[in-house]
């Protein structure tokens, strides 16, 4: 460590020397600087000495890591191996000062050239990432390279050097004195000077490592393979997780992030100890905030078990997380699946940190953590002892989190592919007007016939998703329609939402370079906005192809006789289905008997949808790409077609349907006497809803016709009566509530929160929405289906312990599990985090402590979700040495799957594979101890049987004798089972796909909502601070079930007080009539972008109380501007809320007024945006 801080020491000290030598340089040429015109010839050599530099650095901190195009011994080249990166050469590294202007004027003095008939092009100038350089300005020195300055590179580029190509010093043309403002500065690509072989462009990353050295540096310990997230609220932000280490890895600012995009696979290399930040939400801090996180990807077990999408709201038996999902999202654009309750977002203002998405690492100094062991160890053990000794550090520094700088991409995200956004052309249309004034409008028509617009090749682009990159768009690039509107001077060409591709991103430039593939339509519309979440989440919306199609049988279909001879005919057992009221794809179903007094024998049924999909058809090999189902409020876009997902595979009332059954016999304790498992063929006696399944619970549907009339029951089907039906429901309630006391006594855990639901009207728009909890009849349905998931999945790892498609939930992240635990410990609560099971029961309490204020109790139990990791599909062939990581934590399950959902998930159906495998493979197994014992001894219901590969006393020794192998083999091979390689495939790919539905499907979501808002233009109503801070607050709006920020720093008009040691903050407005503030024009923002201000006298006299959540605020609609419009999301003439009043003083926890409104759509990228709700005389 010494070593270390000694050798920063001497790169200080070079640094102040170099510093010393550029202050006297430009002194000594601060004549020449002050006169030449960028016009003229005499100005190309001050041009030359800064933009023609071949030296220039780039570093990130106080240690070096300088990226310049010349380096020496104590500069890492491509082949150097020392702490700081140049490209080649052996001369010494100087690092220039840049001229910058004070100014931050967006206007460039440009040469024109002779050969190119005009202005030049883009490709005949430079940018950089600091602010207009005026060459004939006064000099102010600047280090591009120190930690500190790094926050001069926002993701919105506020500042680019912009300097004339030193190449050569061309004659002027007709024009040459002619000045021309610059249209967007900030998007010009970098190219090399093109008279100067020896002098090369200034680059702004480092090279990044090939894929050989790559993977080299990660074998030797020298480097890690992460996935790179980007933070959503500061894109300067990046995070890796390693595996293994405990704590994501920050990539802070540009030059580490080394043109890495979100989702990225990156090879990173770690910074000395002596580089590493402090840890945000540290126990220092515990008590100013809600527990913070270090991303805001998605949280950890997003399971959810209420869907409510179209069709489809029923127990999402992937519902190993009972979590219930709220249809919006928070402000960070489209990575927010829950994120209204899971956001990640810190709420400590001077810390603000998230995920990171794009590092393309750099040639940076090795692992400075520990020594080299190369030749001491494998190249495997030299990576497990780097793992381990990081993890060593990391927890002798518990109060740092480690950084880091990206060396290369390994796998390029998708999402490069499909980025979202909006462009901006109005500074390019105010060029061209720009050109006909000062040229007396007459435009030379050699220039109108060769370019559209000659000094501007490229306009930038905007993503919707604030974790991605601006971009430059070529404008020879764009589609034709969007040319031929801006030949016409159509500025609202920036209102099209359309999607890019990102073609490159060099080290000479500072933002990649892309082109338009799809234009979408309005911003500010639903349905543009919705093909674009579509496109960019790559979700399938073609129409099936014609061979996908010609592998379903012709309709009507009728059931084969041979296929009932070889099923189990359950048509005769009253089997109905519970789904929502619209489901048209119904894939389970339920039935219950009584077999004794204490014995009930429950069934589950799954439409047999691998029967209709055989393995590599057509049909199969676009299921697989589609993956799953995706259900938008009102759009659905179905992994099968609607002819086998609606009708030849969904279990309709009335009709035989193909199945895989499972019965259980269950004791009136809950407890499982026996098991079976089979091909079935069911009839279904009625489609149930949710409503229906609670009516009968509740009581309110007692089966006498005139009842049944009134509660719009659906038709029932064969000799069954409604008694019948009623019964059973009634029966499988009881049933299930056992079941679910002894998951929960065996360690599972539950965190249920309410779900925003929107209401349409009948023109498909929102109109208002609600707040919902789930009902008995959802748990009921759940429990079964849980039951059933657990069971395949023990099955199928049995007896294909190599290749079973499992589902796995890891432990939760127990860093940030500790800090909930000391945050809830410093508010008076006690919380057990010693397993899933204490954890349940310590919430559980805390939840009857806070029975009178159940806004907080919910937003504890949102944020218990944050520590918890993703579920995940895998195969049992990767993990086969560790069984005890294919455990389930929230569930408390050693082995589960997903089976019950086959007609809009592709898991299931492989799963069904693997299941029909194991069946065919038993009865193989017992047909050859047939031929040898008899029939009679080795009958299916025999004891034989029971203990084989399906029953309930499992047989290993038969699974792993040579006739059980044997059998399974067969099987495998009849039903295509694949092997651990590329099951793993199709597992990745499942979750990738899964993780994209569930990103479409909160987008969606937050599109309808902001729609609602826009239609009522605001909502007055009562939020919950959850974090404060001196910048801004975090907020909980109970009414949405969402979270919001509110930035008061930097606020014209508001006086902000920020008391650390209370953790409190006090707003006042100032009552001065210009309110001054240092700082440069346009620094502050206006106070009405940060609260709505109201004056008393102009409030309504109208008041009325409304209780919600038995805290008691008074209504009061605002001005005839700034109406709350009845109706408003619950906010009625009998709802409101009081604004608060000047000095506003508030803790945590406490209420605050706010004003909810639609942000962007026409005008940039949608959000749902928060204020103040304040009143003031003085307004």
């Amino acid at each position: 460590m010494k070593g270390i801080v000694e050798k920063n020491q001497v790169g200080l000290e070079r640094a102040d020397e170099m510093e010393k030598e550029k202050k006297k340089r430009r002194r000594q040429n601060r004549r020449s600087k002050q006169n030449p015109s960028p016009l003229l010839g005499t100005g190309c050599s001050s041009a030359d000495r800064i933009c023609g530099q071949a030296s220039e650095g780039f570093g990130n901190n106080v240690c070096s890591n300088y990226v310049g195009n010349n380096g020496n011994s104590n500069y890492v080249g491509n082949n150097g191996s020392s702490n700081y990166v140049g490209n080649n050469g052996n001369s010494n590294y100087v690092s220039l000062p840049v001229e910058l202007s004070p100014s931050n004027k967006r206007e460039v003095d440009i040469h024109a050239s002779e050969d190119q008939g005009g202005l030049v092009r883009a490709s005949n100038v430079t940018f950089g990432s600091l602010p207009t350089m005026h060459i004939n300005s006064q000099a102010k020195s600047t280090e591009l390279g120190s930690m500190q300055d790094q926050n001069h590179f926002p993701s919105d580029l506020d500042g680019i050097v912009l300097a004339v190509s030193s190449s050569s010093c061309p004659d002027p043309i007709s024009y040459e004195k002619t000045k021309l403002p610059s249209p967007n500065k900030e998007f010009l690509p970098c190219h090399e000077n093109e008279g100067h072989p020896d002098m090369t462009q200034r680059k702004y990353f480092a090279t990044h490592l090939s894929l050989e050295a790559v993977n080299e540096a990660i074998e030797k310990g020298g480097a890690f393979r992460a996935s790179f997230r980007v933070n959503a609220h500061n894109r300067l932000e990046a995070y890796c997780t390693l595996d293994g280490v405990p704590i994501d890895v920050l990539i802070n600012g540009i030059a580490a992030q080394n043109r890495a995009i979100e989702g990225d696979i990156v090879a990173v290399r770690l910074d000395p100890v002596a580089s590493w930040t402090k840890l945000k939400g540290s126990a220092s801090r515990l008590c100013n905030c809600i527990p913070s996180d270090d991303s805001d990807v998605l949280p950890g077990v997003t399971e959810v078990v209420g869907d409510n999408y179209k069709g489809k709201a029923k127990v999402d038996v992937d519902s190993e997380y009972p979590v219930s999902r709220n249809v919006l999202l928070p402000s960070n654009g489209r990575y927010h699946y829950q994120e209204h309750l899971f956001t990640g977002e810190p709420v400590d203002s001077d810390l603000v940190f998230g995920p990171s998405s794009s590092n393309n690492g750099a040639n940076g100094h090795h692992l400075a953590l520990y020594p080299s062991n190369r030749g001491c160890v494998s190249e495997q053990g030299e990576a497990a002892s780097a793992l381990g000794k990081v993890c060593a550090m990391i927890s002798s520094f518990p109060s740092k989190r480690p950084t880091g700088r990206v060396l290369g991409i390994i796998e390029k995200s998708p999402r490069r592919d499909a980025i979202v956004g909006f462009l901006g052309v109005k500074h390019l249309l105010s060029y061209k007007e720009g050109c006909k004034k000062e040229i007396g409008g007459q435009l030379l028509e050699k220039i109108k016939n060769t370019t559209l617009f000659p000094s501007r090749e490229y306009i930038h682009m905007t993503p919707s998703d604030p974790k991605f990159p601006k971009m430059m768009v070529s404008v020879r690039s764009l589609p034709e329609c969007i040319k031929d509107r801006l030949k016409n001077g159509d500025v609202t060409v920036e209102m099209e939402l359309i999607a890019a591709r990102i073609d490159a991103w060099k080290e000479e430039s500072f933002l990649p370079e892309a082109h338009v593939m799809h234009v979408f339509g309005r911003g500010g519309e639903i349905e543009p906005q919705i093909a674009a979440i579509l496109f960019e989440n790559a979700v399938h919306v073609s129409r099936f192809s014609s061979e996908s199609l010609a592998c379903l049988p012709n309709v009507p279909w009728k059931l084969p006789e041979e296929e009932l001879k070889r099923r189990r005919d359950l048509r005769n057992l009253c089997t109905f289905t519970i789904d929502p009221s619209t489901a048209t794809e119904l894939d389970d179903a339920l039935s219950v008997e009584r077999v004794s007094d204490d014995i009930f024998r429950v069934g589950v049924h799954i439409a047999d949808v691998s029967y209709f999909v055989l393995p590599d058809t057509a049909l199969d090999i676009e299921a697989q790409a589609r993956s799953t189902s995706v259900y938008l409020l009102k759009h659905k876009v179905p992994m099968l077609p609607s002819l086998l997902s609606e009708e030849l595979g969904s279990l309709i009332p009335g009709v035989d349907r193909l199945a895989l059954s499972i019965t259980w016999d269950i004791n009136l304790a809950g407890s499982i006497i026996d098991h079976w498992i089979g091909r079935t063929v069911i009839r279904s006696c009625c489609k149930l809803s949710y409503q229906n399944a609670q009516d009968i619970i509740d009581g309110s549907l007692n089966g006498n016709s005139h009842n049944i009339s009134e509660n719009g029951c659906p038709e029932l089907y064969g000799h069954f009566e409604w008694y019948d039906v009623i019964k059973s429901v009634r029966s499988l309630l009881e049933i299930s509530k056992r079941l679910k006391e002894n998951r929960f006594k065996d360690g599972a855990l539950c965190l249920e929160n309410p779900k925003l639901v929107l209401l349409f009207d009948d023109c498909g728009m929102p109109y208002d929405s609600k707040l919902c909890e789930r009902t008995d009849s959802n748990f009921l349905v759940e429990e079964f289906m849980l039951l059933a998931n657990k069971m395949v999945a023990e099955i199928v790892s049995r007896v294909f312990p190599d290749s079973a498609l499992l589902r796995r939930h890891p432990e939760p992240n127990l860093r940030k599990l500790k800090e909930f635990e000391a945050f809830c410990g410093k508010h008076g609560f006690e919380l057990d985090i010693s397993s899933s099971s204490q954890l349940h029961l310590s919430l559980q309490k805390i939840q009857e402590e806070l029975k009178n204020d159940p806004v907080l109790s919910q937003i504890l139990i949102s944020y218990a979700v944050r520590p918890m990791q993703l579920a995940l599909y895998f195969c049992t062939g990767d993990l086969h040495d560790r069984e005890n990581d294919w455990a389930h934590y929230a569930l408390a399950a050693p082995f589960y799957t997903h089976f019950t959902s086959p007609l809009r998930r592709y898991p299931d159906i492989i799963v069904h594979r693997t299941l029909n495998a194991s069946l065919d493979a038993e009865e193989m197994y017992l047909q050859q101890w047939r031929e040898i014992k008899g029939d009679a001894v080795i009958s299916s219901d025999s004891e034989f049987a029971r203990k084989c590969f399906t029953g309930f006393y499992f047989d290993k020794h038969a699974v792993e004798s040579i006739k059980g192998r044997e059998a399974i083999c067969a099987a495998a091979l009849k039903h295509r089972i694949l092997g651990s390689a590329g099951l793993a495939e199709v597992a990745a790919y499942c979750n990738e796909r899964k993780l994209a539905s569930r990103l479409a499907v909160d987008a969606g979501d937050k599109v309808y909502l902001w729609a609602l808002l826009k239609k009522k233009e605001s909502m007055i109503s009562d939020a919950r601070i959850l974090g404060l801070g001196p910048k801004f607050m975090s907020i909980y709006i109970h009414k949405l079930a969402m979270e919001r920020r509110i930035y008061y720093d930097d606020v014209d008009g508001l006086i902000v007080e920020w008391l650390e040691t209370t953790s409190t903050l006090v707003l006042g407005l100032c009552t001065n009539k210009r309110f001054q503030k240092r700082g440069g024009p346009g620094k502050y923002r206006r106070l009405e972008d940060v609260a709505l201000v109201v004056n008393p006298c102009d409030l309504n006299s109208d008041q009325v109380v409304v209780e919600e959540s038995n805290h008691k605020v008074e209504t009061t609609q605002v001005g005839p501007t700034r109406v709350a419009p009845k109706g408003t999301l619950g906010v009625s003439e009998k709802n409101g809320t009081d604004p608060a009043v000047f000095p506003l003083t508030l803790r945590l926890l406490s209420y605050v007024p706010i004003v909810l409104h639609a942000v962007g759509g026409d005008c940039g990228p949608l959000d749902i945006g928060a204020r103040l709700y304040l009143s003031s005389y003085f307004r």
